[in-house]
């Protein structure tokens, strides 16, 4: 009897793997967060901080394998929450007050920067999901937008990382030179706000850059931002419809396999616009509007801490730069064309 009682704790002991690996992305998503709120880092924003810190943890310290389950989830199940979520932020009646005129801009914003990226990328040889996941981020949304794509033309952890991650330095460059650039530019805020809403990657650079325009700046560009987000649907079924082309060699059996879960629309796409429309019927009150908002941030912090931990540094390196280079000149073409447009047409 007493040898059994001594062994019972031994038996019951356990070692959690898994949450240990969700708590590790928790840390360094809080971590990001108290670091954005230290002078001139708000530009980078808790997201961007996130894959950094998580990169870096990785390169210094090493992930435990056990915690990969963990370090997976967040970057998978829990990113997807946070995107539902984020749909509070989108309220259809701004976006119809704002007039068609914002609608088509983004149309054609989209459109061009999707093609020029993507061609881009083409001619510097970057790896096909790659290049379809950095002008998906450039052109709509940057790393909620890479991770819905990247459900649908089934790219690795290392791939979707890798773009998020150029997504989020390019997107934090041009933050940095639009806010130099301001005082210069022949915009009035709205149009200025108008411009940064209809060229940046993230929410947080939009915000960050529109910030020296003052409140109009602002409400004008996230008004502009969310037109962008809410064209991700649309262009998540056309790239699903584009993908069959890539399987011309398959059997009839597959592509039918194939044209079924391609053509479906991701759940947690369809969640962020249910939301999206619960936030524009006014059913839930202010305060629970925000705690939703902030935890789809947390949510997705978490996410991209849980990507920079499972991506080595090399990785970037190795498959990153071409890409970067295909980004780079793609969102100086697309800020030009968003500047004529909102100088000559707005």
């Amino acid at each position: 009897m007493e040898t059994q009682l001594t062994k019972l704790p031994k038996e019951e002991k356990r070692d959690y793997p898994f949450i240990k690996g969700i708590g590790l992305t928790l840390l360094i998503a809080l971590f990001a967060y108290t670091i954005a709120k230290m002078p001139y880092m708000s530009i980078l924003g808790p997201l961007v901080l996130a894959i950094l810190i998580g990169m870096l943890w990785r390169a210094v310290f090493s992930v435990p394998l056990v915690y990969s389950g963990g370090t997976t989830f967040s970057s998978k199940v829990l990113l997807r929450g946070g995107i539902v979520l984020l749909g509070m932020r989108l309220n259809y009646l701004d976006i119809y007050h704002a007039g068609s005129s914002m609608i088509i801009m983004a149309a054609i914003v989209i459109t061009f920067t999707l093609f020029v990226v993507y061609g881009l990328s083409k001619l510097l040889k970057v790896p096909p999901n790659i290049g379809i996941l950095t002008a998906c981020g450039t052109a709509i949304c940057g790393a909620a937008a890479i991770a819905a794509i990247s459900s649908q033309i089934k790219s690795d952890e290392d791939e979707t990382a890798v773009s998020i991650t150029i997504i989020a330095l390019a997107g934090t460059f041009f933050t940095i030179i639009y806010t130099l650039l301001y005082p210069l530019l022949p915009f009035t805020p709205e149009k200025y706000g108008l411009f940064a809403g209809g060229t940046l990657h993230e929410i947080a650079h939009v915000i960050a850059a529109a910030a020296p325009g003052g409140q109009a700046a602002l409400d004008m560009a996230v008004i502009m931002k969310l037109t962008r987000v809410l064209m991700l649907v649309p262009v998540a079924f056309a790239i699903s419809i584009w993908q069959l082309s890539r399987f011309n060699n398959e059997t009839a059996r597959s592509k039918k396999e194939f044209l079924l879960q391609s053509l479906s629309i991701p759940w947690f796409i369809v969640g962020f616009f249910m939301m999206s429309g619960l936030n524009t019927l006014g059913v839930i009150n202010e305060q629970m509007t925000s705690w939703m908002i902030n935890a789809a941030y947390i949510l997705m912090a978490m996410a991209m801490a849980g990507l920079g931990l499972n991506v080595e540094l090399k990785t970037f390196k190795t498959i990153g730069k071409q890409a970067m280079l295909g980004t780079l000149i793609g969102s100086v073409l697309l800020s030009v064309l968003a500047f004529g447009m909102t100088v000559f047409l707005m």
